[in-house]
């Protein structure tokens, strides 16, 4: 799946990955209004529409106004709520959930069972190659529903500990876009709360909001006061433009991760805070890279000073990261992280540079058998000024070592094409946001990209055998061996997360929640 940040956020499960969205001083006294468009800036364009075949933050922001989900997750407590499911039930390897009454899609037709059981088939087939299938649907699950009963019945082909926390991530598609994926890339086919009357690529999406929409998260409707009728998508890739936009009352929503959210903070605007990390680094281990040798990824690693790239990339506000899956509400609570990561020792990162044969010649560069140690870092655009200049400190400490480097900030659809593609790249920044560890399975092991989510190239056999151990133990009761498998991937420095963050996404004359994502139906338009 590609990642979806606050970085990839992924809600990069889930993504829909989850957070909890809070108030700053400001907009919950101005009165609530009917009606009224609200304007939402996105850092990136979400590309093709398709909402079961990316899973990019962005993406899935405008997935969420379109496509519903079968179950909820409260933001605040873990608990599993309504969606298009009513009830549910997970019993040994069989999941049953029985779909609300009277479900509409955007055309008028009835949501079946049997049509929500093709969805999950459609995504639990490897020929189909949706991101989702290995964390929001577990490999191997076959489905089928009953019309009558409006009953879909979901059999494991394995152990699966959070199987309903994925369910809440995978967006469910109505039979005619089923039927034409082809027309998911610039229309909408779900049975969200609004409907996309408008695409303009590149620059903005446009959303109607559906009458008669009862099935929401926990019971939402569109017939709540305060949301409004149109939404617009605006694509707003530097983080400046957006933040005088929302001071300008150009936008109504934005989320700012670097330094402009300082001065928006205290311009006094209202703001949704998701707890979130922001500061992952990854190296490509394909072969042929000099990072695939994990001598040099831990001697990269030990030449930084993490806790002064945290400050950076945060502006200062930034705290360390615990866990991989650190999206509210976090499923395994601990610390993976503090004790494994190696410690920061230029001197003794030279010394496994040279062993693995990189030696420094007198002009202080590395070479190995004549061609230079030269590397590419990737990082997102929705960073601002911060991100800009914690890559430029990262470059230095490694040059220091005689490591040459070029930082390259890209968007998230370049980004994850990149990576997930055949993309030149060493080093990434890549926050993949979750908030249950198994939803980073497939990104951490498995299928190497292109052929599967395993943009890294990651290989272990090790955290292979942790995770078996971990999804044999249903929920919370299994995360003292999901954090130790964590650990180990740390320790190795085959993945390094070096900074977390409350990220805000601001608004003005409206208010909202942020549990992961922006959610559609929690959206108060205010009066001016």
């Amino acid at each position: 799946m590609k990642p979806t940040t606050l970085g990839l956020c992924l809600t990069l499960a889930a993504a829909a990955l989850t957070g909890c969205g809070g108030t700053s001083n400001s907009g919950g006294k101005a009165k609530v209004v009917d009606g009224g468009t609200f304007t939402f800036g996105l850092s990136s364009d979400p590309g093709g529409l398709d909402p079961q075949m990316g899973a990019g933050s962005s993406l899935f922001t405008v997935t969420k106004f379109a496509y519903d989900a079968l179950v909820s997750v409260d933001g605040s407590t873990g608990r599993i709520q309504s969606a298009l499911a009513k009830s549910w039930q997970v019993k040994g390897k069989t999941v049953t959930l029985t779909l609300a009454d009277g479900i509409t899609c955007s055309d008028g037709t009835r949501l079946t069972a049997s049509a929500v059981a093709k969805n999950l088939n459609f995504v639990a087939d490897p020929k189909s190659k949706s991101p989702f299938l290995g964390a929001f649907l577990p490999a191997g699950a076959k489905a089928k529903g009953d019309d009558a009963t409006r009953v879909v019945t979901l059999t494991l082909a394995g152990p699966a500990p959070f199987v309903l926390n994925g369910l809440s991530g995978l967006p469910i598609v109505c039979p005619s876009g089923m039927a034409s994926r082809s027309s998911l890339k610039t229309a909408t086919a779900g049975t969200g709360p609004y409907k996309l009357i408008q695409a303009a690529p590149g620059d903005h999406y446009t959303y109607a909001i559906r009458d008669g929409y009862t099935w929401g998260p926990n019971g939402a409707t569109t017939a709540t006061k305060g949301l409004p009728k149109t939404v617009v998508i605006k694509v707003v890739e530097n983080e400046t433009t957006a933040a005088n936009l929302l001071l300008s009352g150009g936008l109504n929503g934005a989320q700012i991760v670097g330094s402009d959210a300082v001065r928006l903070e205290k311009a006094g605007l209202y703001a949704a805070k998701t707890p979130a990390l922001v500061g992952e680094q990854w190296y490509n281990q394909h072969a042929g890279r000099a990072t695939s040798d994990p001598r040099v990824r831990k001697a990269l690693t030990q030449a930084l000073d993490l806790g002064q790239l945290q400050k950076v990339l945060t502006s200062g506000r930034g705290i360390a990261a615990t866990t991989l899956a650190a999206s509210e509400p976090v499923a395994c609570h601990g610390d993976s992280v503090s004790h494994a990561l190696p410690a920061g020792d230029p001197q003794a990162a030279g010394a496994l540079l040279d062993q693995a044969g990189w030696t420094r010649g007198s002009d202080g560069r590395r070479t190995k058998g004549g061609k230079p140690l030269q590397l590419t870092l990737l990082y997102q655009n929705n960073s601002g000024s911060s991100g800009d200049a914690a890559a430029e400190l990262e470059v230095k400490q490694w040059k220091a070592i005689g490591v040459e480097a070029t930082a390259h900030s890209q968007n998230e659809t370049t980004l994850t094409g990149t990576i997930f593609g055949a993309g030149n790249w060493d080093v990434a920044w890549v926050p993949l946001n979750v908030n249950t560890p198994d939803q980073l399975v497939p990104f951490l092991s498995g299928p190497a990209a292109p052929q599967g989510n395993n943009f890294a190239a990651i290989s272990d056999p090790a955290y292979d055998t942790a995770v078996k151990s971990a999804m044999a133990i249903q929920g919370d009761a299994g995360c003292r061996d999901w954090l130790a498998a964590e650990s180990g991937l740390i320790a190795k420095a085959d993945i390094v997360p070096f900074a977390g963050d409350v990220v805000h996404t601001f608004g003005k004359a409206a208010t909202f929640q942020t549990p992961g994502h922006l959610v559609p139906t929690s959206i108060r338009m205010l009066a001016k």
